[in-house]
């Protein structure tokens, strides 16, 4: 989680453009799908839960990467999201540090808009799509395993479609960055898919929760600056 979040923020330090950022990581995403699978073998993976959240996520993936390929820059909107995440972040930990005992459950029901949501800011923002929708489900109570499992398996089929528009509009550019992405992201999801499955709920929370916080800090911060 908070992969396309993280390297966006990079490479918009590095001065890429927002759209060109965005098509990058979302270029790699797709070839990461190894993520995907690994949550699928060691079953971290809630179907149900993944059908709600990716079909509404590819509609809503497809109108972002759209939107910012023609029409807008996503750099506008991203300090607005990067604010509600922040709060999200807050809350997860709050919840992650209190003495209730976290039980395990899924819940599946009304997530279709949240998938929506998820993708569009996702394509929009250059990334996302983990943070918007893992931390609106854990927060909701789903247990961590199986949400951070299913999103990430979700994000493939939302990332192939986004990256199929920006191809279209943008076509092909910066391989440099999108094969340095790739490296990177392949070496670390099997590590993180195991780490899911192997962590208690209450800590994999809270490393959740401050994660959210300190990256939608800094985004903040340098759209401030």
């Amino acid at each position: 989680m908070a992969y396309g979040v993280s390297c966006n923020s990079l490479l918009l330090g590095f001065g890429i453009p927002p759209a060109l950022a965005s098509a990058s990581i979302h270029t790699a995403e797709v070839s990461t799908g190894v993520s995907g699978l690994s949550h699928l073998l060691l079953r971290n993976v809630n179907r149900r839960l993944l059908l709600k959240i990716a079909i509404p996520g590819v509609i809503g993936s497809a109108a972002g990467a759209f939107l910012i390929s023609n029409i807008f820059d996503g750099g506008i909107i991203k300090p607005v999201i990067s604010g509600y995440l922040l709060l999200m972040g807050v809350l997860i930990l709050r919840k992650s540090l209190s003495k209730a005992e976290i039980v395990p459950q899924t819940k599946t029901g009304k997530v279709s808009f949240l998938g929506l949501v998820g993708g569009f800011f996702d394509a929009i923002g250059g990334g996302g799509w983990g943070p918007i929708v893992t931390t609106n489900l854990i927060h909701r109570g789903n247990t961590p395993k199986q949400t951070i499992g299913t999103v990430n398996t979700a994000e493939f089929f939302v990332s192939f479609v986004s990256t199929g528009i920006f191809i279209f509009f943008l076509g092909v550019q910066n391989w440099q960055i999108v094969l340095g992405l790739i490296i990177g992201g392949v070496i670390a999801s099997p590590i993180g898919a195991l780490l899911a499955g192997k962590i208690k709920p209450k800590i994999l929370m809270t490393l959740v929760g401050i994660t959210i916080i300190t990256i939608s800090a800094i985004t903040i911060i340098k759209a401030l600056m």
